[in-house]
């Protein structure tokens, strides 16, 4: 599992970051932790188009914690 901690960062940078993770690890999960809802859509956007399944859980007060599963 690889883990992307993009909490205070503003976008595009989580989800140019969480691209990265994609590219290396292509069959990997992968967690992102984020603290807005803009990245937290962003994010799931960029997954379900490179056909991740996407769960999301509120942690938070506007902190998320995203798991991104490859399709098969």
């Amino acid at each position: 599992m690889t883990e992307v901690d993009v909490r205070g960062l503003s976008c595009p940078i989580p989800v140019v970051k969480t691209k990265q993770a994609m590219e290396s690890n292509p069959s990997d999960e992968i967690t992102v932790l984020l603290d807005s809802n803009v990245s937290k859509e962003n994010v799931t956007r960029l997954a379900t188009s490179k056909k991740y399944a996407v769960d999301v859980e509120a942690v938070n007060n506007d902190e998320y914690k995203l798991t991104l599963k490859p399709s098969k």
